[in-house]
Parts: C-alpha cells; structure tokens; sequence
C-alpha cells in the first residue's frame, strides 16, 4: 500500500486500524507517528505492561474496548485540524483507560521537526570556511 498517495488522515486510520489489538490489550501507553513529507514513515505503540506497588507486581487491568479503540481512531483523525503549516514531525497519542469506570482518556502532541542539512543556506562561491568571514542566508545574502 503506498502510503505516500493517500491524505493524511487516511494513512492515520490506516495506523490505528494496524494497531488495534495492540490497543485491546493496552491499558495505558503512547501512540507515536513520525511524519516526513506528510506521509508516515513509521508508526508504534509505547506501553508498559507491567506494574509494581509496593514492590508486588500488580495484574494491569484489560485495554480498550473495540468501541473505545474506534473511537480513539476518529478522534485521532479530528485532531489533525489543529496540525498547521508543517509536514516533518511527529504525533503523539497518549491515552489511559481507567478500569474502575471503564472509560479512557487521551491527550495530543504535535511536534514539527525541520532538517537543516536539507536546505541550501550558503551560496557555494562563498563559503564560511574560505575565508572571507562572511555568514549568508538562505538565499545568499550576508547576514
């Protein structure tokens, strides 16, 4: 599947739809999407699946059910209206389902990343490092 030719939100629910029997048996944890050229590149889940208290190890409660799964899934693609301007970075779905009540939560982060060995910011004639001392922009000109 070429993940790259489909909008975003469709390669979000893509992920979730891959991970969601991880997500049935994660009672806490981090979804994480790394973006480059809006298109993911890879995708996980981050839990932990073990529990001390007291120094005993305690049985962690059961995941998220299939509706909480699905919606976690539509809420993840929602999010991505408030993602702006950017499309390098990475997203972060941390999320906690909470036994004694059966419900879950969830919070969103976005972080935009940018490459600096990527952009051409010094012209090639003049070149920090010949000499001259002279730093330039992006575009050439001096600083």
């Amino acid at each position: 599947m070429e993940l790259d030719a489909m909008p975003l939100a469709r390669q979000i629910d893509f992920v979730f739809r891959q991970l969601e029997s991880e997500l049935t048996n994660a009672s806490a944890g981090t979804v994480m999407i790394h973006i480059r050229n809006n298109a993911i590149g890879k995708f996980g889940l981050k839990n932990n699946p073990i529990e001390f208290k007291d120094g005993k190890m305690e049985k962690i409660g059961q995941g998220m059910s299939p509706s909480q799964v699905h919606a976690f899934r539509k809420l993840a693609i929602e999010a991505l209206k408030f993602r702006r301007d950017w499309t390098h970075g990475e997203i972060l779905y941390d999320f906690a389902v909470r036994p004694s009540t059966a419900s879950w939560s969830a919070s969103i982060s976005y972080e935009s990343n940018y490459n600096m060995a990527n952009w051409s910011y010094r012209s090639p004639s003049k070149h920090p490092s010949s000499g001259n001392g002279k730093l330039l922009d992006m575009h050439g000109g001096e600083v």
